[in-house]
């Protein structure tokens, strides 16, 4: 069985996250993680200055987490120290980011790298209520809102989205078939092209809202692009 955690890299899930992979106890727990961002996540790394591509992302991300009272990628520490905790093995099935992005930046027109340029500057001065409103627009509407993208950016959504689904999607079916029970913490945007990838096999499914209405337990102590 292999089951999907779809979260959003810069909500307070840590805890829900958390909650699903003690209570399932996969053999496996994989991320939607490359080694570089996992060692990044884990020592905490500083993040360069500038104004690259890159850094902007980042920063974007980071703007967002705060508001939220998290840091950038939370949710996956978690897991990791969750898999930890129970004994499972930590597989990391992403593809290497920085290369997916300088390809998807290298295909894009001149016309898509301007709206995605400016798309990102923009959002950096993005407030939690309009983070709110987006949510709730994609999770009444998730296909909708991947329609749209791939409409105005359709370079970015082949290469950010569907080849990184495809990808993951063979290592998940890989992990399942050679090691058991796999739970794969995800970017809520990937569940869609994930499960229609894997249709053949049995997939459970968790989604963003779920974990973010997940209740705390007695012993607890934690736009569309923010789900990839």
């Amino acid at each position: 069985m292999i089951t999907l955690l779809g979260v959003g890299h810069v909500f307070d899930l840590s805890r829900s996250v958390r909650q699903e992979i003690v209570a399932r106890r996969p053999r496996v727990v994989a991320l939607e993680l490359d080694a570089v961002r996992f060692q990044a996540l884990m020592v905490r790394t500083p993040r360069s200055h500038g104004l690259s591509l890159f850094q902007l992302l980042a920063l974007l991300e980071s703007r967002i987490a705060r508001k939220y009272g998290v840091e950038v990628g939370d949710e996956m520490i978690a897991a990791a120290h969750a898999a930890q905790e129970v004994g499972s093995e930590l597989a990391l099935i992403d593809m290497d980011s920085r290369d997916v992005l300088l390809r998807a930046w290298g295909e894009m027109s001149f016309r898509e790298r301007f709206k995605f340029f400016f798309g990102v500057l923009g959002s950096l001065f993005v407030g939690k209520r309009r983070v709110e409103s987006e949510l709730r627009r994609y999770e009444r509407d998730d296909r909708g809102v991947l329609a749209e993208f791939a409409a105005i950016l359709p370079s970015a959504k082949r290469v950010l989205i569907d080849e990184r689904d495809e990808h993951m999607a063979r290592r998940l079916l890989q992990l399942s078939r050679e090691k058991g029970d796999v739970v794969a913490v995800v970017g809520d945007g990937h569940v869609a092209g994930l499960l229609r990838r894997m249709e053949d096999e049995p997939v459970h499914v968790v989604r963003l809202r779920e974990l973010r209405q997940a209740p705390p337990t007695s012993n607890a102590s934690f736009s569309f692009a923010y789900q990839l």
